[in-house]
């Protein structure tokens, strides 16, 4: 079995809907992005094609090599205040698994970092009170890395997107010295994971039980189509212009949003500015006007060269015709993570 070239980088997102690649001149910053992909998920011919286009000339036929961010449903990405005089009881954190996060916990593999800068909690030392649960169910891991070896990658390093993507989001907050806290959502087909981000850190974190498809049913009953089929076609396929109808596919969801927006500004005292929605498919992105409108507030826009070049990471005039935003941000994070950051999900190797 042969493996891509470890002088060049590689890196790989896969969101639920996109598929996005990148070859840079090298796997650890300071790099050149050399080459920008994307294609849709599950169209086996447009990710042969990408592949071939980001392996550079020469590399051996087999396995891309490389980083991968992912995104699966079961992800758990909680931001919580820790009750630090108990953390050391031994009931706690099964308590915490079991009770407030619903999972069961020897089910999943979790790691705990802090919610303001990314590094190890360490329950010892108490290292801080704010703090991110991140993780998965074990099962899921094999899961991930059994689909991506069946598309070509071989996870040489596997993160969770969302949190590699939030960390990036806190950083570059920084950088441009913005103050403004920012709602992130990422709206999945049957999920929305919202979070509250500054340069501070993570804020808040909220996991709603709805996304994409329950909007197919208000499609329907607005447009008067026979099945919830042909709705469910229209609304992803971009024919038709839903601007209109953004307030009404966005209601249920909007009084979620407003409720954790509340909660956050009573909280802290800081109003929430504006919103940024990473994860829409390319048809969809217009989701992000008609929420941002519907709460009364902008939409975040992203200048994004500056901060790379920030930190190491060039990127040429013409790798991205289109322009570096916000569709690029979750494979970009992965560039800007630090080696073997302490909240990867390291992919083991199979015989």
């Amino acid at each position: 079995m042969f493996f891509s070239s470890k002088t060049k980088g590689y890196f790989v997102e896969q969101t639920e809907h996109t598929i996005v690649l990148a070859r840079t001149s090298s796997a650890l910053a300071p790099m050149v992005i050399e080459e920008l992909r994307q294609c849709p998920v599950g169209d086996a011919e447009a990710l042969s094609t990408a592949m071939q286009d980001i392996q550079a000339k020469g590399s051996p036929g087999g396995y891309m090599n490389a980083c991968c961010g992912v995104y699966p449903a079961r992800r758990l990405v909680r931001r919580v205040a820790l009750e630090l005089k108990k953390v050391k009881e031994p009931t706690y954190f099964p308590d915490l698994f079991t009770n407030q996060f619903r999972i069961e916990p020897d089910k999943y593999t979790v790691h705990i970092i802090s919610a303001v800068d990314g590094t190890d909690y360490d329950v010892s030392k108490n290292t801080g009170k704010e703090v991110l649960f991140c993780g998965l169910p074990s099962e899921d891991i094999v899961a991930v890395q059994d689909s991506l070896l069946a598309m070509g990658f071989y996870p040489e390093q596997l993160e969770l997107g969302s949190v590699s993507t939030l960390g990036a989001l806190v950083d570059y907050f920084a950088f441009t010295k913005s103050k403004t806290p920012t709602l992130v959502l990422e709206i999945g087909t049957d999920m929305t994971h919202s979070y509250i981000v500054s340069s501070a850190g993570v804020e808040a974190s909220r996991t709603i039980p709805q996304g994409l498809d329950a909007m197919v049913p208000i499609v329907q009953k607005e447009l008067g189509l026979k099945d919830e089929e042909s709705a469910k076609k229209l609304f992803y396929s971009n024919t038709f212009d839903f601007t209109g109808m953004g307030p009404v596919l966005v209601k249920k969801l909007l009084k979620e949003l407003q409720s954790s927006i509340g909660f956050y500004e009573v909280q802290t005292g800081q109003s929430v500015g504006q919103i940024l929605c990473t994860m829409l498919p390319s048809k969809l992105t217009w989701l992000d006007s008609a929420i941002a409108t519907a709460l009364g507030v902008g939409t975040t826009k992203l200048d994004l060269v500056p901060w790379l070049q920030s930190r190491q990471i060039t990127v040429p005039d013409g790798v991205a015709p289109g322009g570096i935003d916000v569709r690029f941000l979750g494979l970009l994070s992965l560039m800007t993570t630090k080696p073997a950051p302490s909240h990867a999900v390291v992919a083991e190797k199979k015989d």
